[in-house]
């Protein structure tokens, strides 16, 4: 779930004119590398710029439209290659005017930063994620001593799972708390958009931290593009009526949500191709079974496309999903998932008996409380 959720960075036409380039240089010295090795600066996928090293030292320069974050990846044998995020040395830094210093006796992730304010406060976010780090780290240590048939068993994957949900809460609260209090800040911008990467931003959360920002992050390219995603949001608020629709079961049978008014219906969104997804399954149908006689159902509506049908039609039978299951078999541009600006899956909504979205993205035992809540 929680990958590639929103394509925040992509230009607005003719806005990148308008912006004054910002010079920024990222220079230092990572213990005592020398050539073939090499360091690389990227901007998601694309490299911004790369240097040799000699004598552990290297200096990228260039200039950006807005102060943003880019990586810095180390290469030994000085080849990125297409393998991006496989094994490498990896530091975060934020471009801006002046001169971001690394420096570390070995390790860029472990490299000391130094730089303007942006980097200043870069450094106060990560380290009040610190502790978070450290848990989890601990947590993984721990959990590797589990014997072997304990850590196949499904009571110690639910487990994990609750454990790394409530990790990326407080993440996601760390997060949230130094944008509130960093309004002016182009390291909450960026936080605000990497948010997205630990849960589906809800509207009445993220518009108000959006609305507090200063005019020169809403009016950035990235902020700009925020501000769309967050209008869109405003569409499936909680408490807004749910976007009406109707698509064909794998049989050819419609089925429209207005089926179901007068009963809470929870419309999940997943794929056959979405581990995630098909994770969830056996605690969805445990719930479902308990509340199903009880003025409850459940609509699946899968991102699968054409090329995924068998595989649709296949998951469904495997993970003995017994509530009914449409799609137009258009992949992510499903005409549902558009209308619910779904960009990622697994994620759900649940309409009340009114036809109004009362809840969304539940999971594990938030959707187990929910459904309790809302349904006696």
């Amino acid at each position: 779930m929680k990958k590639h959720l929103l394509s925040f960075l992509l230009l607005v036409p003719g806005l990148a004119q308008a912006q004054a380039p910002v010079p920024y240089t990222v220079k230092g010295k990572i213990g005592q590398l020398n050539a073939p090795a090499k360091i690389y600066l990227l901007r998601g996928n694309e490299v911004l710029d790369s240097a040799t090293f000699k004598n552990g030292t290297f200096e990228l320069k260039g200039t950006t439209d807005v102060p943003q974050s880019a990586s810095l990846v180390i290469k030994r044998n000085g080849k990125l290659g297409t393998g991006v995020y496989g094994e490498m040395d990896v530091a975060q830094v934020f471009l801006e005017p002046g001169p971001v210093v690394l420096t570390s006796p070995e390790l860029l992730r472990k490299a000391t930063i130094t730089g303007g304010p942006v980097t200043a406060d870069n450094q106060r976010l990560q380290a009040a994620l610190k502790p978070i780090s450290a848990k989890m780290e601990a947590f993984g240590a721990e959990s590797q001593k589990v014997p072997s048939e304990q850590r196949n068993s499904p009571a110690f994957a639910e487990r994990m799972q609750a454990q790394f949900e409530a990790f990326n809460k407080e993440i996601v609260q760390r997060n949230r708390d130094f944008i509130k209090a960093n309004p002016n800040s182009w390291v909450s911008l960026d936080a605000l958009t990497g948010i997205g990467m630990w849960e589906v931003p809800q509207y009445a959360v993220v518009a108000p931290l959006y609305e507090a920002f200063s005019p020169a992050l809403k009016n950035s390219p990235q902020g700009r593009q925020y501000g769309k995603m967050v209008r869109e949001l405003k569409d499936i608020a909680i408490g807004t009526q749910a976007p009406a629709f109707s698509q064909q079961t794998p049989e050819g049978k419609t089925v429209a949500l207005a089926d179901y008014r007068g009963k809470y219906v929870l419309i999940d969104f997943w794929a056959s191709w979405c581990g995630p997804c098909r994770a969830e399954n056996p605690a969805v149908i445990k719930l479902y079974n308990e509340y199903k006689g009880r003025n409850f159902e459940i609509l699946g509506v899968s991102v699968d496309n054409e090329k995924t049908r068998e595989k649709w039609v296949k998951a469904i039978q495997e993970d003995h999903l017994t509530w009914p299951q449409v799609s137009d078999l258009r992949g992510m541009d499903n005409e549902v998932a558009q209308r619910y600006h779904v960009r990622a899956v697994p994620q759900n909504f649940l309409i009340d008996p009114t036809g109004k979205i009362v809840a969304a993205n539940l999971h594990g035992e938030d959707l187990k409380a929910t459904l309790a809540r809302y349904i006696k």
